[in-house]
């Protein structure tokens, strides 16, 4: 079963890395952007009986590894 896993940080939260692509992007004259937020995104393929059982495991794994649930959220998809 493949599934994406997308981390974003939280509302509120300060994006350095977000604000540097910001700069850059205007610095190369490509207009209309007003704001960038970074993420990650995570392809994976896991082994589970269904949807259910892959998504709790994929859940834990973002818990426990993926995401810094203090200061980001996740998303799981099941493709």
């Amino acid at each position: 079963m493949k599934a994406r896993v997308t981390v974003t940080l939280k509302n509120g939260v300060l994006d350095p890395q977000g604000k540097a692509i910001e700069g850059a992007l205007k610095s190369l004259d490509i207009a209309g952007v007003n704001s960038v937020r970074q993420g990650k995104v995570f392809d994976i393929e896991i082994d589970a009986a269904d949807a259910d059982a892959a998504r709790a495991t994929l859940e834990q794994a973002c818990e426990r590894l993926l995401a810094n649930t203090v200061i980001e959220n996740y998303r799981v998809e099941l493709v």
